[in-house]
């Protein structure tokens, strides 16, 4: 590119837009490429600590230049040799002149490039986590505030049995307490490709140390203990199985499917002006339009959650068509969906976090709501009392459903509100729980154990995992845009 302004080509919104700094970074050419130097340096380290003629010099050379990457002469070697892996041994080798000769031994492309992705991965999953627990703990405090506040339930998106806000909130950490343990297995699941050569038989090692397994074996060990890694696979052949990849598409495409669902419900919310997300004292939410508050971090989850669960089947056609030890189609792909994966996952737990830091409920509405619809669902403890008092529970049916499609036909065809109560004290056949109808009617008596509920769901199910992420749950999420 010339000195143009960048602005004249394309660039990602997921990176220009939207995804924080560590996650691009983690993704980043600069991080990709001095991981790859890593790798050379522990393998050099390693292969001389078992007896090969590397000398101290030559790992010095490795260790002052592992930043010092001349971007425009690998690009120029890659042009040269087609091969970006040997692109960058050859800038590596240009300053240092003295390692030259024992960069890359004995390794092949994977060697440096699964073996980077395998840190990027465990890296990225470790960014998100803390992101996730944060999501959970502002949700649980919401929860908890306003675990006895009733609201309607609903079911086929139809008024249905009372719950309470802090309980819906509680389905939502529910949600997303499955993904963390989903997200925390794949990250401890995570091995190393380690150290097995061009077909993962390690014969290439084998030659270098003459014959001895042990030596090889412990080649493996001490560049996985190097980069940080517990573990490596035992088996592989060219590259990881692309199996580890889909594991963890997987898990963030069920993130996606969470994070969606609970959006769309804060979107349905604030359509019945009942919660809303955050809505700054500046923001315009229409340029048409100056008194809408549109969702528009709701709706933005939503639009990139759908983007995440679509790499899922990305993973699964690459997993599925890797033939025998390897075939190379997968490498163009895996460049554009594993990082599209994770800087979307990100850019929609930054924007979940924001808007569970500032969520708006209006008391008033959900309360006028409630008593739109709650003379119906009370006619049934309305019958009872009657009964209780002496009355005929066939005869108060018949007259309270004459009662309700009489206050139905009010609400339905002239718009009004709900008169079924008025209707019921004008009645003197219920003259004898007129003086219980306020009870009769308290939101609170149709909400059931939620309450409690709450109490115990965010003690023995959220709190055990928020302590995990002791000392990282304070960090507020900021959105740009």
């Amino acid at each position: 590119m010339d000195d143009r302004s960048v602005f004249d080509a394309y660039r990602s919104p997921l990176t220009s837009r939207y995804a924080s700094k560590e996650m691009s970074y983690n993704f980043s050419d600069d991080k990709k490429f001095t991981t790859w130097r890593k790798l050379w340096l522990y393998l050099a380290k390693a292969e001389k600590e078992l007896g090969l003629d590397i000398t101290d010099e030559q790992i010095s050379e490795m260790e002052n230049n592992l930043t010092k990457i001349d971007y425009k002469m690998a690009s120029e070697e890659e042009k040269k040799r087609r091969h970006d892996v040997m692109a960058h041994v050859h800038t590596f080798a240009a300053c240092c002149p003295k390692a030259a000769p024992i960069i890359h031994l004995g390794a092949t492309s994977c060697y440096v490039g699964d073996n980077t992705d395998l840190i990027v991965l465990k890296d990225g999953l470790n960014i998100l986590l803390p992101k996730l627990a944060r999501c959970c703990e502002r949700l649980s405090k919401f929860a908890n505030e306003h675990k006895s506040l009733p609201t309607l339930g609903f079911t086929h998106f139809q008024p249905a049995q009372l719950t309470t806000v802090g309980k819906r909130a509680c389905l939502w950490i529910s949600d997303l307490l499955l993904d963390l343990a989903n997200l925390m297995h794949v990250e401890q699941s995570l091995r190393f490709r380690g150290v097995k050569g061009t077909t993962g038989t390690q014969a290439s090692f084998l030659a270098l140390f003459d014959g001895n397994d042990e030596k090889v074996e412990k080649l493996d060990e001490l560049v996985t203990s190097m980069a940080g890694f517990k573990n490596a696979y035992i088996v592989t052949g060219q590259t990881y199985s692309r199996k580890v990849d889909l594991d963890i598409l997987n898990a963030l495409g069920s993130l996606g499917a969470s994070v969606h669902k609970i959006c769309t419900d804060i979107r349905l919310l604030a359509s019945m002006k009942e919660v809303e997300e955050p809505f700054e004292k500046s923001q315009i939410g229409s340029s048409a339009m100056p008194y809408k508050r549109n969702p528009m971090r709701c709706e933005r989850c939503c639009s990139l959650a759908r983007h995440l669960m679509t790499l899922v089947g990305n993973a699964q056609q690459t997993a599925a068509t890797q033939w025998l030890e390897r075939t190379l189609d997968d490498s163009a792909n895996r460049r554009i969906s594993l990082p599209e994966a994770f800087l979307t996952a990100d850019i929609i737990l930054n924007t979940l976090q924001n808007v569970s830091e500032g969520l708006i409920v209006y008391p008033k509405v959900i309360e006028r709501h409630i008593k739109q619809e709650l003379p119906f669902m009370a006619s049934e403890n309305i019958i009872m009392a009657v009964v209780k008092n002496g009355g005929d529970r066939q005869e108060c049916h018949e007259r309270i459903r004459v009662l309700s499609q009489q206050a139905a036909s009010i609400v339905k065809t002239e718009g009004g509100d709900n008169d079924l109560v008025e209707r019921i004290l004008n009645d003197d056949y219920f003259k004898i729980v007129h003086d219980k109808l306020d009870q009769i009617l308290d939101p609170k008596s149709f909400i059931g154990r939620a309450p409690y509920q709450v109490a115990r769901f965010l003690k023995e199910e959220v709190e055990p995992k928020l302590v995990l992420f002791d000392g990282k749950l304070d960090i507020k999420a900021t959105i740009n845009v």
